[in-house]
């Protein structure tokens, strides 16, 4: 299996317009982030976790000529702006499969609902073919994905368990039951937006005490803002097997 982190930074990426934090200015590749999302691959499958509105930036990054499905985390605009840039592959390979909560599902059809119509289309939307997961065991390709409840303040959240492989994101609480569903993984990655708490994310200490429960052989912090500091910097501090991900790093597991 083999992952690549397309996005890593919070809902306004890093630089943030018109910022004169030090962190926006950095000349440093690792400290400029696009909206959060990874790209998965084993065997012939491709799928990504969220598209957000750096979508079509991201694929041709990642020289993506070929996409199985989106699995949406939930419905916030930083995870699902870019949704009608997946016309490329719909006009190559027709209705692209999204998974997602019935909620998510319901916002989706809302905000993009040309994309939904079935009378009357226009010709140049795209197609999709959605289907409802739920806090259950669902299949990609040949693969059983778990979702992973979690709480974005007061919103549901899914992250999700790929055998060996573990994405969580946007997520402020998680409950024990969820947190043993991950027992075992090998790579985890965590959303850590600041050192200040925050409301609706974890903060880098809240995601180390995940990290800590979990105990998986590395982890990967996410979902970063500029307010966490300078990448080179914020790496040095954090456990040896604790790592900040980056826009375009792979991994291999």
């Amino acid at each position: 299996m083999r992952v690549i982190f397309l996005g890593t930074g919070t809902s306004q990426g890093i630089p943030v317009i018109g910022s004169t934090h030090p962190v926006c200015l950095s000349d440093n590749p690792k400290d400029k982030r696009l909206r959060v999302s990874v790209l998965i691959e084993w065997n012939t499958y491709t799928y990504v976790i969220d598209c957000g509105p750096d979508f079509r930036q991201q694929m041709l990054n990642a020289k993506c000529t070929k996409l199985d499905g989106v699995v949406f985390t939930h419905e916030h605009a930083d995870h699902t702006a870019g949704l009608d840039d997946i016309r490329p592959f719909y006009f190559k390979q027709g209705d692209i499969p999204i998974y997602a909560h019935k909620r998510v599902l319901k916002a989706l059809k809302e905000r993009f609902a040309y994309i939904f119509e079935t009378q009357n289309k226009y010709a140049g939307a795209p197609g999709v073919m959605p289907i409802r997961i739920k806090n259950e065991p669902f299949r990609l390709g040949d693969l059983n994905v778990v979702p992973i409840n979690g709480m974005h303040y007061k919103l549901q959240v899914f992250g999700f368990r790929f055998n060996d492989f573990a994405y969580l994101t946007d997520m402020k609480t998680i409950a024990d039951e969820e947190l043993e569903k991950l027992k075992g993984v090998k790579v985890l990655v965590v959303n850590a937006l600041r050192e200040e708490e925050h409301i609706s994310h974890f903060n880098l200490s809240e995601a180390l005490e995940v990290i800590n429960k979990v105990q998986p052989e590395r982890a990967y912090l996410t979902h970063i803002s500029h307010m966490l500091g300078f990448h080179d910097d914020v790496e040095k501090k954090l456990p040896k097997n604790v790592f900040l991900a980056y826009d375009n790093l792979q991994i291999n597991l």
